[in-house]
């Protein structure tokens, strides 16, 4: 487990946990100049936005056993010590089951009247929900998707959000895959050269959230837990057939091992699948053109993506066509049996508490099977035959859809299905 923590002291500072355990820090910051820009394009960042990170300490906690919970304090005699945190580790890849809360398209809100860039109150809500969640044992892990804080160049609103969801982040382990506001600028790199994330170019975002990723720059990474092999990718970076993380995608779904994580969840910011009608449009068709192949051949159980600002869940879709429906369960869950797998479910959970995206009064799209526009996440709970998926409405705690994918066959090595088109 990784703890990152912010200080104005530039020594290095420990970890103390578990029973006589530490762990020292590895410092970094980033400065004015690691920011974008390019004439005629404003870049917040590396002009009026800009504010001193200070000194970003990050320490690797080793010897620890799965769904266990350790106390643990951060700091230096010379400087001071953090108040005694507990948090607990999440299950060990290959065990029998796994709980998480999923989200994207946060941003933040001041608790008071001041006012700041972007406020966004639905986070609040969300953040104090999950809070209870976390509070009632119900989650192992938390992965943000993408839209992080929205501080677009405005460089001290990444210290309001980082203070927003401290209560969640020390507790369980807090996983992030990045978006178009933390990434894109033109001339950097980036997919789209949309200027979403003011200047910062993926370098703030990085150095408060260290993912088990590839290198700098290359934000795409795989863990598992319990009976899930989850694949996180960059919608920002290049992801065409010949890019790195095309090659990397593909060389990490084709060595999954079925018969220790029976599911596949493949997760991403940018969707590929949405009802909203946004402008511009929300779903890129080369990526789709480009990825969604992928996801059929290694037959991916369960996609995630944020970026539309509601939830919405697909039959299994594949090329805009539903390749299998759901059916009613004992409860009155839609259930999806994958015995015989034919496509992977979409859900978009981008409804975090960013301002909300509505649905067009009239749907077309056959694939779309619900759709909720209210701030929330979704709640997921997946053993070695059964993946439940509640959409959660922050304000209200109550379950606004919920559906299951089910495997009655046993866990098997994975095959490969052919793609025709």
């Amino acid at each position: 487990m990784r703890l990152t923590w912010v200080s104005g002291d530039g020594r290095p500072q420990q970890v103390q946990y578990g029973a006589g355990k530490s762990a020292a820090s590895q410092v970094a910051t980033f400065a004015q100049k690691d920011m974008c820009s390019i004439p005629g394009l404003a870049s917040p960042a590396k002009d009026f936005g800009w504010h001193d990170p200070g000194y970003i300490h990050s320490a690797v906690m080793t010897g620890l056993q799965p769904s266990q919970s350790y106390t643990y304090r951060y700091g230096s005699d010379s400087v001071g010590w953090s108040d005694t945190n507990k948090f607990r580790t999440p299950p060990a890849g290959g065990s029998d089951e796994t709980s998480f809360v999923i989200y994207g398209d946060m941003g933040k809100a001041p608790l008071d009247s001041s006012v700041e860039h972007y406020i966004q109150p639905g986070s609040i809500s969300v953040t104090k929900a999950v809070a209870k969640e976390i509070e009632m044992g119900k989650v192992d892990s938390i992965f943000h998707i993408g839209d992080i804080s929205y501080a677009t160049g405005f460089l001290v609103e990444w210290d309001f959000f980082l203070h927003l969801i401290k209560p969640l982040a020390s507790q369980v382990s807090y996983m992030t895959a990045i978006g178009n506001h933390e990434r894109d600028y033109a001339q950097s790199g980036s997919v789209y050269g949309t200027p979403d994330s003011g200047g910062e170019c993926g370098v703030a975002y990085e150095s408060y959230f260290r993912m088990p990723v590839v290198s700098k720059d290359k934000p795409w990474y795989s863990i598992e837990q319990g009976s899930v092999h989850f694949v996180v990718m960059s919608t920002e970076h290049d992801w065409s057939e010949k890019s790195e993380q095309y090659k990397w995608m593909n060389q990490d779904l084709s060595s999954v091992n079925r018969s220790r994580t029976p599911w596949v969840i493949f997760i991403g910011h940018r969707p590929m699948y949405s009802s909203y009608i946004g402008i511009p449009v929300n779903v890129d068709l080369s990526f789709v053109t480009s990825v969604e192949p992928l996801l059929l051949k290694y037959q991916v159980d369960l996609v995630f993506f944020g970026h539309v600002h509601n939830y919405e869940r697909t039959c299994a879709v594949y090329k805009n066509n539903c390749k299998g429906m759901p059916k009613k369960d004992a409860s009155g869950i839609d259930t999806y049996d994958n015995s015989n797998y034919t496509a992977p479910v979409h859900a978009i959970v981008g409804a975090g508490g960013f301002n909300l995206d509505k649905f067009p009064k009239i749907v077309l799209n056959k694939w779309s099977s619900s759709r909720v526009s209210e701030f929330g996440y979704a709640r997921v709970h997946a053993t070695r035959t059964d993946v439940l998926v509640q959409f959660v409405n922050s304000g209200t705690m109550e379950v606004r859809d919920q559906f299951r994918i089910v495997k009655r066959a046993p866990a098997r090595k994975l095959q490969t299905v052919t793609i025709q088109e």
